[in-house]
């Protein structure tokens, strides 16, 4: 293989993971309050309640057949009775839906953030930059999943042959760039994008999805005073009596002893 490919298909990927690690720690221990979103939810509503839930939820299975895709071999899944073909239908057709539902919702998220000015001018010049690579990733792997899967023939792409292994044996610092030669190119563009888009991540808000809210189910809770006018009022302890001064309380004794 040329050098080209070595550093393609070693090199590049190796150097984009640790970018996203040493990024990552950075960022939290530099940037915690810019951990976040950034939502623009105030500017605009109705085109991210549509948009938002489509995206995110059509992500997470995406996300999960990736793992299935990646992560286990072809031997583990024949040794449980799914067959080759079975395993083609089961990953193609929901693997298609939810690429459509993530073109879809990325599609109205992006329309939201060019037609509405105020969305527009809350965008920063990472978002650009992150919406560019992340459409890039997103489109690249429809089009090889529709061309070359769903299009491809009653078995499509059998990237479990190399890609996956080839993933594999990189995370365990065995690489093998050459199962990568004879990969189809829409898969190559898909695997770089990707792995770019993993090096850009922790520099961007996509960083908010290493975040949950695990402190909301212990934190106390917030009193708020009642609007409600016939509410009666709140009893109050002697203990919260304010504390008189000692020209008061000479005040009132002296007012006592008139009497």
């Amino acid at each position: 293989m040329s050098s080209y490919e070595i550093f393609l298909w070693v090199a590049f990927p190796w150097l984009c993971i640790v970018a996203f690690f040493l990024g990552m720690f950075w960022r939290w221990r530099t940037d915690q309050f810019g951990w976040t979103t950034h939502s623009s939810q105030i500017y605009e509503s109705k085109l991210l309640r549509l948009s938002s839930p489509l995206f995110h939820w059509g992500m997470v299975f995406v996300i999960v057949g990736h793992l299935m895709g990646l992560a286990i071999p072809k031997s583990w899944t024949r040794s449980v009775g799914i067959t080759d073909e079975l395993y083609h239908v089961i990953a193609t057709y929901p693997g298609t839906l939810a690429a459509i539902a993530v073109v879809l919702g990325l599609a109205g998220l992006l329309y939201r953030r060019v037609v509405n000015r105020s969305v527009f001018l809350a965008t920063s010049g990472s978002d650009k930059v992150m919406y560019l690579f992340l459409g890039l990733a997103i489109l690249s792997g429809t089009i090889a999943t529709i061309s070359l899967q769903l299009l491809g023939g009653p078995h499509g792409y059998d990237y479990r042959e190399t890609i996956s292994p080839w993933l594999r044996q990189l995370l365990v610092f065995n690489a093998q760039p050459e199962l990568m030669a004879d990969v189809p190119w829409q898969f190559k563009v898909h695997v770089i994008s990707g792995f770019t888009l993993m090096a850009l991540w922790p520099f961007t808000r996509l960083v908010h999805a290493f975040s949950a809210p695990v402190g909301y189910v212990t934190r106390p809770y917030v009193i708020y005073r009642s609007r409600d006018i016939t509410a009666s009022p709140a009893r109050h302890h002697v203990a919260w009596e304010p504390v008189q001064s000692n020209k008061d309380q000479i005040d009132e004794e002296a007012r006592w002893h008139g009497a």
